[in-house]
């Protein structure tokens, strides 16, 4: 097997890099070599070995080897704006080119990388470009990962919808229980079965980490065989 499968969330704080984290030990569990990704990261923090970003050092972690950090995370941000605003304040532009070369590195070394996106499927990245291109240049299906909480309903159904318009293929969703105290969840979560066009590939519960979780995302798993 080697496959990639791009993460996009319905918002920004639903829980991507915890879905993504999961989902690498889930396959790693299933006897994968896998790694994450987080092609372009804003809010990154100065370190001894240059600008660092928690998300990116979570699916670090969770990978199975010890990948370059500039490979997992080659456009690094320091301010936590939406990038292109970030990008803009760095005094850079965001291209593709070179995070499609780590990607492809990457790729040639294990049998699964997960590619998590910043923020939602629309994110601007540059004048032109979106978080959603990364998925539809490199030809990637997607997961999406619903925080569930109030208001999910209406945010997954427009986010599967822009990823259907956009040519892309919606292998699944994983249901986020971001608001453990959230009304009516299994409800909820029937509710986004029947509505969405794509299956649930698992529900993570609330407070457990990736590792403990990986077991909520065996569906997942095999919709990557």
């Amino acid at each position: 097997m080697n496959r990639a499968v791009f993460i996009a969330g319905t918002d920004t704080g639903i829980g991507k890099t915890h879905a993504a984290c999961t989902l690498l030990h889930a396959l790693r569990a299933a006897g994968r070599s896998a790694c994450g990704m987080k092609p372009v990261a804003s809010g990154c923090a100065e370190t001894p070995d240059g600008l660092r970003n928690d998300d990116a050092l979570a699916l670090l972690a969770a990978g199975d080897t010890e990948a370059p950090y500039a490979l997992v995370n080659p456009t690094t941000l320091r301010e936590p704006l939406s990038p292109h605003l970030a990008a803009e304040h760095d005094g850079t532009e965001i291209t593709l080119a070179p995070l499609r070369e780590a990607f492809a590195q990457l790729q040639a070394t294990h049998d699964a990388v997960v590619v998590e996106g910043i923020g939602g499927w629309l994110v601007p990245l540059a004048p032109g470009l979106f978080a959603s291109d990364i998925a539809k240049q490199w030809q990637l299906p997607v997961i999406l990962v619903v925080g569930l909480r109030l208001g999910c309903l209406n945010h997954a159904q427009l986010s599967a919808r822009a990823i259907a318009a956009d040519g892309c293929r919606l292998l699944g969703w994983i249901g986020n229980c971001v608001d453990p105290a959230m009304d009516a969840l299994e409800e909820n979560v029937a509710t986004l079965c029947r509505l969405l066009p794509a299956p649930c590939l698992g529900v993570l519960p609330h407070g457990l980490a990736p590792a403990q979780a990986a077991g909520h995302l065996r569906a997942a798993v095999t919709a990557l065989d």
